[in-house]
């Protein structure tokens, strides 16, 4: 009994998934889709054959089956969890081509590219923790229009620390850019500290900028990065709060410049609706993201040659 009701509660999550983030699912990285498809047809095949009375288990069986049946709460508990924030408008509008700005997908990565003589200073972007990387679409765009190529990261199961290696990635798609800005929101300014780090003393096209959108880096940084930093943050922001982004001074270079949006929420650098846990902005949606692009714009003004 308990295995068919875990099976059906399975099967109740997928589809809860699936239909209330279904543009998230299909248009990021393949691996949450993956996943729920699989754990769909594992949990028919564990109706079909539960039709069937089951003969009792004892001892060693009988605690194995317990065991299982524990491990697939607990795994659908992570499935459901990992559900993703939907991009919403006007991200979506923002991925529209037109003749300003040339939007292409892949599995991995969305690409923002001028549609005119482009800059040799791109900027390669990490999403938040499981937020549809669309969602920053409209946030970013403008830097394309500017003429600076913007690459967002696809990440799997929309989980910085899975995409360590997309930025690699996308250097060597784009071998025409000279250099980079390497930057991210909430969790992913964590990971974009880490590869710009990494990057920050390469021969060929190097990471010149870390752009930290309501985020901080995991380690002290302050003697290893060369790149220029800049950190833009909310004061309604309770998931990065003010306090958070105050202590990472420590952690970052000398001469980091820090952007501090009055009045804005953690979810607001992108569009995705409103975020468990977080502050209630005192700003409109477009303020806010008008400030954050502003700033963005203004330091790579800065280290554009």
């Amino acid at each position: 009994m308990a295995v068919r009701v875990v099976a059906v509660a399975a099967l109740l999550v997928v589809a809860w998934a699936a239909l209330t983030a279904w543009g998230a699912v299909v248009q990021g990285n393949p691996a949450y889709a993956v996943l729920l498809g699989g754990t769909a047809l594992v949990s028919l095949a564990v109706l079909w054959r539960s039709r069937r009375p089951a003969a009792p288990r004892r001892g060693w069986r009988g605690a194995g089956g317990i065991v299982l049946v524990v491990a697939a709460a607990v795994w659908i508990g992570v499935l459901g969890w990992l559900r993703p924030f939907t991009a919403v408008e006007p991200a979506l509008a923002a991925m529209r081509s037109d003749d300003a700005v040339t939007v292409t997908e892949t599995a991995t990565r969305v690409v923002l590219a001028p549609a005119g003589e482009a800059s040799g200073t791109a900027v390669f972007f990490q999403p938040g923790a499981r937020v549809d990387p669309r969602a920053y679409a409209a946030v970013l765009r403008p830097l394309a229009e500017a003429g600076h190529p913007v690459v967002v990261a696809k990440q799997p199961l929309g989980i910085g620390f899975l995409a360590l290696g997309a930025f690699d990635a996308a250097r060597g798609a784009h071998p025409e850019v000279e250099q980079w800005v390497v930057g991210g929101h909430s969790l992913g300014g964590t990971v974009a500290a880490i590869q710009a780090d990494d990057a920050d003393d390469a021969a060929t096209a190097p990471a010149v900028g870390l752009l930290l959108y309501a985020s901080y880096p995991a380690d002290d940084v302050s003697r290893s990065l060369t790149a220029t930093v800049a950190s833009v943050s909310g004061t309604r922001d309770r998931l990065a709060t003010p306090a958070d982004i105050e202590a990472s001074r420590a952690d970052l270079p000398p001469g980091t410049d820090f952007t501090v949006v009055e009045g804005a929420s953690h979810a607001q650098f992108g569009d995705y609706g409103p975020q468990p846990g977080d502050g209630v902005a005192t700003i409109s949606d477009d303020d806010a993201r008008a400030q954050i692009t502003a700033a963005s714009l203004r330091f790579l003004a800065g280290l554009t040659p």
